[in-house]
């Protein structure tokens, strides 16, 4: 009887992979149309709550951390920073650092101080929220309604968390992952 042959590899097998171009990216796939749709609504419909709140409160730089925190909770809600505890906690703890820092001084060097105290004392609390690093800068700078600002830092931080839950409502999603 003639021997037989092993048979042969298949092509997958031997082929060594591909390389990826060195142009292909590594970043994570395009988001569904509607879940774009809802993430940009719902962010929209939070800023203009929270330029609301700025206007009648006198706060407006607290607009832009809180932005910043709207693009966590509404681009990576599964996100640790994204977190109830994180962004509201995140945000008050770093309101208070900021306003204490700004009874001392409201120079920009006292400001840079406060913005990292305030990430020490987030990350001492465990909830880390990168944004509210710079509502202890502005906390600090602020000469005005230092109370106020604690108050308005807390109450914009809860309108993200609720447009955030919002979000996920409408699109089956599960937001917050968890609370506290």
């Amino acid at each position: 009887m003639p021997a037989t042959s092993p048979p042969l590899a298949t092509a997958s097998a031997v082929d060594p992979p591909k390389p990826r171009s060195r142009w292909s990216s590594k970043a994570p796939g395009r988001l569904p149309a509607a879940t774009l749709l809802v993430a940009t609504l719902t962010s929209v419909a939070a800023l203009v709550c929270l330029v609301l709140l700025g206007v009648l409160s006198g706060h407006l730089l607290l607009i832009p951390p809180m932005a910043a925190s709207m693009a966590l909770v509404a681009g990576a809600p599964q996100l640790p920073l994204s977190q109830p505890r994180n962004v509201i906690g995140g945000q008050v703890v770093s309101a208070l650092v900021g306003v204490g820092a700004g009874l001392v001084s409201h120079s920009i060097w006292a400001a840079a101080i406060a913005g990292g105290v305030a990430i020490g004392a987030m990350l001492l609390l465990r909830m880390p929220h990168s944004p509210a690093a710079a509502t202890a800068v502005i906390a600090t700078m602020a000469t005005t309604g230092q109370v106020s600002f604690v108050v308005c830092a807390g109450i914009a931080a809860c309108i993200l968390v609720g447009f955030g839950i919002l979000r996920s409502q409408l699109r089956g999603a599960t937001y917050p992952t968890y609370w506290i």
